[in-house]
């Protein structure tokens, strides 16, 4: 008897059997069944549920083509395993791969932190280490047994080897060979000739071939020069982004480490990096840095700047088109899924596939950064529909045909003590709101998509490879009681264009060359010219043309500092005199106050010496002083050096309050009270552009900024008007100095 025939069967009864499995529907009672097993109940009643236990279990999906879209760690949870954990070893060959062995992962390659941000550095390359990562979750025993003749105790060994070097990083350059296989402790001996014998070749390489022996003198993750190193073996001479030497890279080393040649590919062959609008105006460049941004707004928008128009792998459209399961990993929001589905060909061929059962696996938890803040409604946590709309939101074309059903995990199936525990450790959990998933038009199957031996042993609640493989197969089993798809009903936007496309040019590590050539023409301390060198990596924000308005740092010994501290107190400024950034030299020990020093400087700079003169001059009245009027006299344009044109500058004069004279065009003026506050334009300039590059520094802005967070609604009139024009400046600060047009 089949699935579908026992479920007619039981259904039909005058007391239907599935009354005993407390979940909503037919489909959500049969997922419990497949992962819970039959519940306790009259042997009568029981042992129809029984049969369809057993026909689940047996049920056979092997020739199934799946493929599932992600980044990193969500990726490779769900395909075999999170083998960065070092529990990986203990069980490696669970998840999809072992159920489904036709899986493709389609990996999101916009990452540009640790070991990959090194890579990028030197290589004109797409972000490897999620490659990498969900390479190693991708190797299945079968294949191993297959390939290498092992059994099953050997298939642990091999797996915890390569988990150890794969995952190995190293701070101290090793001195060759040798050297790296005695940091290893030999642990290639454990694996079988055939698959040792290639490794090695490829470790080698990184101490012979003289494309990768400059990679290893910065820190690295080994798997990520393995994956280079194979990438470069196919690659005749050169390095370069050749599309075809990746993909023959990743086939090597997939089919050479027991997975299936095509399980692993990148969603482009093109460099690319992620830029993220945030509620407040200021957009990141960069997936680290959106990561440590805490920028207290939400996300707004999420783009791609691709180094020239995306070329997305014919490997990766054909494993669409021909899947019969497409599914949507758990994983950061805003940077694994979203920058996949902007490549434009890879969402309208999972639209063409009309006949694949399309799943969307959400979030347990909020992640700090992403989905800890709500748009539009500051202090509400965040729900499961609001993961939808921002999918809604920043795909071009917005979900419709992406996927039909949604996975999410209940919290009636967490006990209450648990969510306790990880409330005193500040993890929340992404609340399921039923009836806007529902009314948005997609099905909701609410499972036990977690490990249930976690939760039991270790009191964790985390996805589970092998539970949800059992989940998808449950669902692909009994997909034609699933209800029909409908219309998408979100109020949300659909996202439009979703893609900048960059010049060819300006890949990250062509940008770091030039970057290093400008800084080349300051006569700079080799300490700090690779200090600066550092900060311009991280701020990919930093335009060269800002680079041009000065001519050098100097440090000035603290005894000699007579810079005066009337309005900050930062130790650095901009001289255009001499056009030198001059920072007190007791800073330049401190890197974050360094960072900060120069940062301000350098957007001080920007104005060049757009001022002819600068005075505070004091306002009389026969009762007494009334205050002091500021006043800053232009060059005449063509005397002046500086970023802004005529009409920014007068804009950003206008919008820092200082307003121009009826009588002299030149003239700029500001009232200041005795009470007020008061921070001069160019002072004011530096502390916005480095805020709005990170805004761990200028704490005296982010306090001028804080107005953002409140409701308008409720300001008075006067809070409107400056709640305006902050935003005004964060919107000119990110079109016109950082280029930044939405």
């Amino acid at each position: 008897m089949t699935i579908n025939e026992t479920l007619s069967e039981l259904t039909a009864e005058s007391f239907n059997p599935f009354d005993l499995i407390p979940r909503e529907n037919l489909v959500e009672k049969v997922i419990e069944l497949a992962m819970s097993g039959v519940p306790p109940g009259p042997r009568e009643l029981t042992s129809g549920l029984e049969r369809l236990a057993g026909l689940l279990e047996q049920f056979d999906v092997k020739d199934l083509k799946v493929v599932v879209f992600g980044g990193g760690t969500g990726l490779s949870n769900l395909v075999g395993g999170d083998s960065r954990h070092p529990s990986w070893p203990e069980a490696p060959f669970n998840g999809l791969k072992e159920l489904f062995p036709r899986t493709t992962s389609i990996v999101c390659v916009t990452d540009d932190g640790g070991s990959t941000g090194e890579l990028l550095k030197d290589l004109d390359v797409v972000a490897v280490g999620d490659l990498r990562h969900v390479l190693l979750s991708s190797i299945r025993q079968d294949k191993l047994h297959a390939q290498y003749g092992l059994n099953e105790e050997d298939c642990l060994k091999v797996a915890a080897s390569l988990h150890q070097v794969f995952n190995f990083r190293y701070a101290k350059t090793p001195a060759g060979l040798d050297a790296l296989l005695s940091s290893l402790d030999h642990c290639l001996d454990a694996l079988p000739a055939g698959m040792s014998r290639p490794l090695l070749d490829l470790m080698g390489a990184l101490f012979t071939d003289e494309r990768l022996q400059r990679l290893v003198n910065r820190p690295h993750c080994l798997g990520n020069l393995l994956l280079v190193s194979a990438i470069c073996r196919h690659n005749g001479k050169s390095f370069s982004c050749d599309g075809k030497a990746l993909i023959r890279g990743l086939r090597f080393l997939a089919d050479l480490l027991g997975g299936e040649p095509d399980a692993v590919l990148p969603c482009t062959f093109t460099p690319a990096r992620l830029k993220i609008l945030y509620g407040n105006g200021v957009m990141v460049t960069g997936e680290y840095k959106s990561g440590h941004a805490n920028r207290g707004f939400p996300v707004e928008r999420v783009m791609v700047e691709a180094s020239g128009r995306p070329e997305v792998p014919a490997e990766v459209l054909a494993s669409i088109r021909l899947a019969d399961i497409i599914l949507f990993a758990p994983g950061s929001l805003y940077t694994s899924i979203i920058p996949i589905m902007q490549m434009e060909e890879i969402s309208v061929e999972i639209r063409k596939n009309t006949r694949a059962l399309k799943l969307l696996v959400t979030n347990i938890w909020v992640q700090k950064g992403e989905t800890d803040l709500v748009t539009d409604e500051p202090g509400r946590r965040f729900h499961v529909s609001d993961l939808i709309n921002a999918y809604h939101r920043n795909i071009p074309g917005g979900i419709e045909g992406l996927f039909n059903e949604v996975l999410a995990l209940s919290l009636d199936d967490i006990p209450g003590s648990i969510l306790q525990s990880y409330a005193l450790e500040g993890k929340v959990p992404i609340y399921l709101d039923r009836e806007n998933v529902r009314a948005s038009g997609l099905g909701l199957l609410e499972c036990r998509i977690f490990s249930a031996a976690a939760l039991k042993e270790k009191r964790v609640v985390q996805h589970d490879s092998l539970a949800m493989a059992k989940t998808v197969r449950a669902v692909w089993a009994v997909r034609k009681h699933l209800a029909p798809p409908s219309a998408i009903t979100l109020s949300q936007k659909m996202g439009a264009e979703g893609l900048i496309i960059g010049r060819r040019d300006q890949t990250p590590s062509s940008r770091l060359a030039a970057v290093a050539k400008a800084l080349a023409k300051f006569n700079l301390d080799p300490q700090i010219r690779e200090r600066v060198l550092d900060i311009l990596w991280r701020h990919g924000d930093i335009s060269l043309d800002h680079l041009s308005f000065h001519d050098g740092i100097m440090l000035v010994e603290k005894a000699d500092w007579v810079h005066p501290q009337e309005w900050d107190r930062i130790f650095s400024f901009y001289d255009p005199v001499d056009r030198m950034i001059k920072i007190r030299r007791d800073v330049s020990g401190q890197p974050e106050s360094f960072e900060l020093a120069y940062l301000v400087a350098l957007g001080e700079s920007l104005l060049g010496n757009y001022a002819a003169a600068k005075e505070m001059l004091p306002v009389e009245h026969k009762s007494g002083p009334l205050g002091r009027i500021y006043q800053v006299t232009l060059r005449p344009p063509a005397l002046r050096q500086c970023y802004l044109d005529e009409e920014d500058l007068h804009t950003y004069l206008e919008l820092a309050r200082i307003n121009r004279s009826l009588l002299d065009p030149l003239r700029y003026t500001r009232l200041v009270n005795g009470q007020e506050g008061f921070t001069p334009p160019g002072l004011l300039f530096g502390l916005i552009y480095a805020w709005y590059l990170d805004n761990r520094f200028a704490a005296h802005i982010e306090y001028k900024m804080a107005i953002l967070k409140m409701e308008v609604p409720n300001m008075i009139p006067e809070q409107v008007k400056v709640s305006s024009r902050r935003r005004q400046l964060v919107d000119f600060f990110r079109r016109r100095i950082f280029g930044h047009d939405v």
